[in-house]
């Protein structure tokens, strides 16, 4: 399925929010995902579909000193 994610064209195998995160090889503790424009909290991103042409932003969040 083709969606874009932060702007880029992606093909996905990814049917959720949460196996889209886990392709991606990111903390699904640390990121904040918006799907066509809605904040789509982290308690639903294993139960979010996705379809095709979906708009996914996803900000990783970075700790530091």
């Amino acid at each position: 399925m083709r969606i874009q994610v932060n702007g880029d064209q992606r093909e996905i195998v990814a049917s959720t929010i949460l196996t889209l995160v886990e392709e991606l090889s990111l903390d699904p503790r640390k990121v904040a995902v918006e799907r066509n424009l809605e904040i789509v909290p982290r308690s639903l991103h294993a139960s979010t579909t996705l379809a095709e042409g979906d708009r996914i932003e996803l900000v990783q969040f970075v700790g530091g000193g």
